[in-house]
């Protein structure tokens, strides 16, 4: 099954005109799924040389069963920092189909690809347990919203291409087809227009700071606190 699934992605490949070879790294996934790309996300995958062509790969949809197990985190994390639920799953769709081992050839990890240095900045211990991982990529998705003050365009954009790239170009989407194609994908997987995306719907987001071993850590909640100093941010 393995080989006809890579004639048949060969085939489709072929007929793009390209003048670069490719490769197609394929494994099995933990369902058993069998996953093809252009990028070796899982350090068993084999890989297969495909000349003349190049490749653009498509995660494949989660199940309803595979979604299912990570949802409490997701609803968790959501509601802890302010950021549509919609939004964290649809990051995970596109970052990593919701596989929990995946790593990218950067050393990106797990469910919503934080790299190394962005796990420790978020306290993250273990980047492959989901529920650590979920709540180190949606507490980054929400900085970048309070960056570009709501805007999930432009925070989607940074998640992929970084904060400095989309400063490089006056606060909008960089020129990259990398991640102009990141920010459209994660739009589709999310139910949400472009122009949606560009201009969300205003709501209201408190941000409190609690003292944690000296540091002050940032919460969000969409509730108003009971007591305390609070920050109130319009989206």
């Amino acid at each position: 099954m393995l080989i006809h699934a890579l004639v048949a992605a060969a085939c489709v490949l072929l007929l793009w005109p390209a003048p670069a070879d490719a490769q197609i790294f394929a494994w099995r996934d933990a369902n058993g799924t069998l996953v093809l790309s252009d990028r070796k996300l899982d350090p068993g995958a084999e890989t297969y040389a495909i000349p003349g062509t190049t490749i653009r790969s498509t995660r494949p949809l989660a199940s309803p069963k595979v979604t299912s197990v990570y949802e409490p985190f997701v609803q968790r994390h959501a509601e802890r920092y302010g950021v549509r639920p919609d939004l964290v799953r649809a990051v995970i769709q596109v970052e990593s189909a919701f596989n929990p081992r995946a790593r990218s050839p950067k050393g990106a990890m797990g469910l919503m690809q934080l790299m190394p240095a962005t796990a420790l900045e978020l306290g993250v211990r273990n980047a492959y347990d989901p529920s650590e991982n979920i709540r180190g990529g949606t507490a980054y998705l929400r900085q970048l919203l309070d960056r570009y003050e709501g805007n999930e365009e432009l925070a989607l954009a940074a998640y992929n291409a970084g904060a400095g790239a989309v400063e490089k170009y006056g606060r909008a989407v960089p020129p990259y087809r990398e991640t102009r194609d990141y920010v459209k994908k994660v739009g589709k997987a999310a139910a949400v227009e472009p122009a949606a995306l560009a201009k969300p719907a205003r709501r209201i987001v408190y941000k409190t700071i609690d003292i944690i071993d000296g540091k002050p850590v940032p919460r969000y909640s969409t509730e108003r606190p009971a007591s305390g100093d609070y920050e109130i941010i319009e989206q």
